[in-house]
C-alpha cells in the first residue's frame, strides 16, 4: 500500500518525508526540487506491539509498515502537462490514498510560487488539477459506454448511470469520493483510477510557534475542507521540528517533546491516520523467536488473515485460536491467557479484530 505525499512546491513535503523516512531526500527552497519520486517504508508506531512484545519476549519484533512517496510539485496546468503536470499525475495514479501537505505558515526567506500564504487557494489548486485530470478520464469513458449502452446492455447502462454521477460532481469541482458507489458501481469504475476517488489527508504545515493547536491559517483550511470535501481529516504538524525530531537521540526526543508541550511527535500520529486512511487495520502473532504485527484490510476473515502470513495457512485453515487485545490486557500473558480459557477457537467466518492476537491451525 503507497500513500502519496502532495502539494505545491515549497510547502514542505520533501521536509516532512525526509522526517519520516530519514531518508535524505533533497529539500531545497526552489521549485521541482523533487523529479523523481523518493519511496520510504515508515514503520506504524504501535504501543500495543511493545507490549505484546515485554510479555513474550522474542528474539525480534516486527511492526506494520505503510510506504510513503514523495512526489515532485504541481503547477496550475499540470492536467494540460505543465510544469512536471504528466510525472506528477502518473505518480499520483500509482499511490492508494493521499496526503495534501499545504503551508501554513509565514517566512520571507521561503518562496511561495503563488505569492503570499493562502491555504485555501493552495488547496483548491491542487484539487482543481486533479478533478480536471479525473474529468477528462471519465468523459473519454463516458463516450465509449454510452454507444454500448444504448445497445441495450445493461451492464454498460448501470455503468454509464455510476459516470454520470461522478461525473457532475467532477463538473462542479468536487472529488469523485463524495459521490456514494456501491461495491459493484466501485468495481465498474475501479479500472480508471480516479485521482480524487483516492482517500485524501489533509496536513496543515505551520511553524514551531504555532503547535499544537495551529493558526488563522490551519483553521481557514479545516473550515474549507469541512465544507468542500466531507468527511477528510486536517492533521496540523510543523514539518522543520519533525525532521529535527527525527534527528534526535530518543531521550533528547522524548525532553525536545516536553518543552513542546506535545505528547508524541505529528508523524506517529501522521502515520496512524494514513494506516487507517487506507482502510486498514492490524493483527498479531507472539512466539519466542518473534512477535510481529501484521496488516490487513478491516473486514477481512481469518484464512484471508492468515494468507498474508502464507498461502498454506489460508489453503489449509482449520482453525484460528484468538486472544482479543482488550482480554490480553486482563492479563499481559499469554500462557495465563489461555489459563483463563479467553483464548477462544475461531473459524472460517470469523472477522479479524484490530489488535487480534492470532495463532493459525493449518494442514495441506
Amino acid at each position: 500500500m503507497k500513500v502519496g505525499i502532495l502539494g505545491l512546491p515549497n510547502v514542505g513535503k520533501s521536509t516532512l518525508f525526509n522526517a519520516l523516512t530519514a531518508a535524505g531526500a533533497a529539500a531545497e527552497n526552489y521549485p521541482f526540487c523533487t523529479v523523481e519520486p523518493n519511496v520510504g517504508v515508515v514503520p506504524v508506531p504501535d504501543p500495543r506491539l511493545e507490549e505484546l512484545a515485554a510479555a513474550v519476549r522474542p528474539q525480534r519484533v516486527v511492526p506494520a509498515t505503510v510506504t510513503f512517496v514523495d512526489i515532485a510539485g504541481l503547477v496550475r496546468g499540470a492536467h494540460q502537462g505543465e510544469g512536471l503536470g504528466n510525472q506528477f499525475l502518473a505518480h499520483v495514479r500509482e499511490t492508494d490514498a493521499l496526503v495534501h501537505v499545504l503551508r501554513c505558515f509565514e517566512d520571507p526567506d521561503v518562496v511561495h510560487v503563488l505569492g503570499p500564504v493562502d491555504p485555501v487557494r493552495d488547496r483548491e489548486v491542487i484539487e482543481l488539477e486533479l478533478v480536471l485530470a479525473d474529468l477528462a478520464v471519465v468523459e473519454r469513458r463516458r463516450e465509449r459506454v454510452r454507444k454500448v449502452a444504448k445497445s441495450g446492455d445493461r451492464e454498460a447502462q448501470a455503468e454509464l448511470e455510476a459516470l454520470d454521477r461522478v461525473a457532475a460532481a467532477l463538473e462542479a469541482g468536487r472529488p469523485a469520493r463524495v459521490v456514494p458507489l456501491d461495491e459493484e458501481d466501485e468495481r465498474r469504475l475501479r479500472s480508471l483510477g480516479l485521482l480524487t476517488r483516492k482517500p485524501m489527508l489533509y496536513v496543515a504545515n505551520v511553524g514551531e510557534a504555532d503547535l499544537p493547536a495551529g493558526n488563522a491559517h490551519s483553521e481557514r483550511l479545516r473550515q474549507a475542507v469541512a465544507a468542500a470535501d466531507p468527511g477528510a481529516d486536517v492533521l496540523v504538524l510543523a514539518s522543520k521540528i519533525e525532521a529535527e525530531l527525527a534527528e534526535l537521540a530518543p531521550e533528547e526526543r522524548a525532553d525536545y517533546l516536553v518543552a513542546l508541550g506535545l505528547p508524541e511527535p505529528g508523524l506517529h500520529r501522521l502515520v496512524r491516520r494514513a494506516y487507517r486512511l487506507l482502510g486498514l487495520q492490524t493483527f498479531f502473532t507472539a512466539g519466542e523467536k518473534e512477535v510481529r504485527a501484521w496488516t490487513i484490510p478491516v473486514g477481512t476473515k481469518a484464512p484471508q488473515a492468515g494468507g498474508v502470513i502464507h498461502s498454506d495457512f489460508e489453503r489449509g485453515f482449520i482453525r484460528a485460536e484468538t486472544l482479543g487485545w482488550a482480554d490480553f490486557l486482563r492479563t499481559r500473558s499469554l500462557k495465563a491467557a489461555r489459563e483463563l480459557g479467553l483464548v477462544r477457537s475461531e473459524g472460517k467466518d470469523y472477522v479479524v479484530q484490530d489488535g487480534d492476537i492470532l495463532l493459525f491451525r493449518f494442514n495441506v
